[in-house]
């Protein structure tokens, strides 16, 4: 063979590590490992909390935790907007399960390694890769769907309440089942409508996105807007990072973080969300900014797209 023959060409070389591992964690694979993982993690130290119990506490407190976990299960296997807020309301629960467990007495050792799963859990579904993946699920046709960041006023106490609100009937249950049958359905009357009231408006964060469709630019957020509004591909300036100071339309509701401007070619009309007591007034805006999620995916799919 001739030494001075150029090599053979070689197999083109796979995705890096880096690569691989960044791919996973924009998957949902993650949720679905912890949770899967959940009761062998966490379900010895609950069940020990619960066994100086009564029959019917145990009974009602074990069937409501083992729903739960199934109900979050199937969604962590089918990624949408539904399934993120069934895992928000899920994660924090299973945390609170756990803690409620260290309070009722568990072993030191289990009561630690159950409260670490609740709160690695918990970290992993609030996660902003999390929310990119379930809300893209919900997307279709050429479309990709990025989430908007949660107002930081909402954050500051609403969430919390809402969530709490869900959760009410289910601690309204385990209530009645100790014979607080007062207390109990007390909380299982008033909790019901607020549970209702409670996951729709959690719900409401999950469905607050930005979309690229063929078109152009779409951003989706009543907390905002009081309808989705289309930017046309023809009419987009630019999209960049939004500079301190900006005079453009301000879309982020309140929330904190790196915010994204969008800059026009001709004003686009918009209707505000209406504040209370106040109509929504249709205006027009000739440039405005939003505050995704993750603002470095948002400008990388804008590249791909061919947006400026």
């Amino acid at each position: 063979m001739d030494p001075r023959a150029a090599p053979a060409s070689a197999a083109p070389a796979g995705p890096s590590l880096g690569a691989r591992m960044s791919a996973l964690a924009r998957s949902p694979w993650p949720v679905r490992v912890v949770w899967l993982a959940l009761p062998l993690v966490a379900g010895p130290a609950i069940a020990g909390a619960l066994a100086d119990a009564s029959s019917p506490v145990r009974w009602v407190a074990g069937a409501g935790a083992w729903a739960g976990w199934v109900v979050a299960l199937v969604a962590a296997l089918v990624p949408s907007t539904v399934s993120l807020t069934v895992l928000r309301v899920a994660a924090p629960a299973a945390l609170a399960a756990t803690v409620s467990a260290v309070v009722a007495g568990t072993g030191p050792t289990a009561g630690i390694v159950s409260v670490a799963a609740g709160v690695v859990v918990t970290l992993v579904v609030l996660a902003p890769e999390t929310a990119e993946v379930f809300v893209d699920g919900s997307s279709y046709g050429d479309e990709r769907r990025l989430p908007l960041r949660t107002p930081a006023p909402l954050l500051a106490g609403p969430v919390e309440l809402a969530w709490l609100a869900v959760v009410a009937p289910g601690v309204g249950a385990v209530l009645l089942a100790a014979g607080q049958w007062v207390a109990g359905a007390l909380v299982v009357a008033a909790g019901v409508p607020l549970a209702v009231l409670g996951a729709r408006s959690l719900h409401s964060l999950a469905r607050r996105w930005l979309v690229f469709v063929p078109a152009g630019l779409v951003v989706h957020d009543a907390l905002a807007l009081a309808e989705p509004v289309l930017f046309r591909r023809q009419t987009i300036r630019s999209l960049a990072a939004a500079a301190a100071g900006t005079t453009a339309f301000d879309l982020t509701a309140g929330a904190a973080g790196l915010a994204v401007e969008l800059a026009l070619t001709a004003p686009v009309a918009l209707v505000p969300a209406a504040r209370r007591g106040t109509p929504a007034e249709l205006t027009e805006a000739e440039a405005v900014f939003f505050t995704p999620s993750r603002p470095g995916r948002v400008l990388a799919e804008a590249r791909r797209r061919r947006i400026r």
